[in-house]
């Protein structure tokens, strides 16, 4: 089974970041091959809507790293995806990810179809349930799988290293890693 995380956090050693490297650690533990990607705070478009992704399968026009992401998530039976929560909502780098690959994806035919996806979020205080929603509506439309955990999949971290102290934080990361794991076994 191959897990792949994308830190859509500009901070690239921050909450978010340790989150994704916790389930990372349980899946690797467990056997599985891990990738971590750092896409926040790389400069990225968002979707032109020009309808290239239809005719060049596989590929965005707008050359960046998306087009160096996408294959990765191509790779991958498991995608998490993980957003630190700004003003309610995902980071720009996810909602790029979401948009774009997702039309890549819907126009290769439903490329992530049945792969598992899991959204991460780390949060001050509130607006984390709209960051998961967002992330796992691409999920959805997407024809994936979302398995659930012990809690909601995020923290109430602000501040650097917060989620290190999140007991309940890091037992939720924990779960959604042996939950993906079991999953893969199930589907696979």
């Amino acid at each position: 089974m191959k897990v792949l995380a994308i830190n859509g956090s500009p901070r690239k050693e921050g909450n978010t970041a340790a989150m994704l490297n916790t389930v990372l650690d349980v899946a690797k533990e467990g056997g599985a091959q891990t990738e971590f990607y750092q896409a926040g705070g790389k400069p990225v478009m968002g979707c032109l809507a020009c309808g290239s992704c239809r005719k060049n399968t596989h590929k965005c026009v707008t050359d960046d790293w998306i087009n160096e992401l996408y294959p990765k998530m191509l790779n991958a039976d498991a995608i998490l995806i993980g957003s630190p929560t700004y003003f309610a909502d995902l980071t720009p780098e996810t909602k790029a990810v979401i948009d774009r690959c997702g039309y890549i994806a819907r126009s290769a035919g439903s490329a992530f179809s049945r792969k598992i996806g899991a959204a991460i979020s780390a949060v001050r205080r509130a607006g984390g349930i709209h960051t998961l929603d967002s992330i796992q509506h691409f999920f959805t439309i997407n024809d994936m799988i979302i398995p659930g955990s012990s809690y909601w999949n995020m923290s109430l971290s602000r501040d650097l290293n917060d989620f290190q102290n999140d007991n309940e934080g890091i037992a939720t990361m924990k779960r959604l890693a042996e939950n993906i794991l079991w999953l893969g076994e199930k589907i696979g």
